[in-house]
């Protein structure tokens, strides 16, 4: 049976920082530490990825950048660090599973629309079967500047929805992670 990696994006304590706003999905990290304590069991590839923003000021900086304790990291597992949406941009992500022979991943963490969003559509494009897993998953409301924009502000609820949507079928099977389990 072919490896299918668990791929948890961005599970870090600097989206704790009250800058982001509201957020959905409370138990976004229970359902990520579900789904990595069933891949230990499984002894399947497990790879965590870590945001080190480059910008003055992030969340995602010094002590921002620490995994969440739901999640943290065990000897043996892959992490790798990145200042972009993707996780396979300027890390060695596509190598590694490629030379694991692992074509199939699986994807949870922060944020919905952001990382995890971007990481999902690149996995797809690279040729990667991909399952998301939405209740692994969350988003922050638009509490951004939308001067771009005359509409009401989205919820947090709303703008994680969209981005399952817009990536489900066309990038990856979005499921629940009792689904999954």
């Amino acid at each position: 049976m072919p490896a299918n990696a668990l791929i948890l994006i961005d599970i870090q304590v600097g989206f704790n920082n009250p800058i982001w706003g509201e957020r959905n999905n409370p138990d976004a990290e229970n359902r990520a530490r579900d789904l990595l304590t069933h891949w230990r069991l499984k002894r399947q590839p497990i790879v965590h990825i870590k945001h080190v923003s480059v910008e003055p000021g992030s969340p995602l900086a010094g002590p921002g950048t620490a995994f969440k304790a739901e999640v943290e990291p065990t000897r043996g597992e892959m992490i790798f660090e990145k200042s972009v949406n993707s996780a396979f941009i300027g890390t060695e992500l596509e190598g590694y599973l490629r030379s694991q022979n692992i074509s199939e991943v699986t994807i949870c963490g922060l944020t919905t629309p952001h990382c995890v969003s971007t990481t999902t559509r690149m996995a797809a494009n690279l040729g990667f079967d991909v399952t998301l897993v939405a209740d692994a998953c969350a988003a922050f409301s638009s509490n951004a500047d939308t001067s771009f924009d005359q509409g009401p502000a989205l919820t947090a609820e709303e703008i994680h929805r969209t981005a399952l949507a817009h990536l489900h079928r066309e990038f990856a099977t979005v499921v629940s992670s009792q689904l999954l389990l």
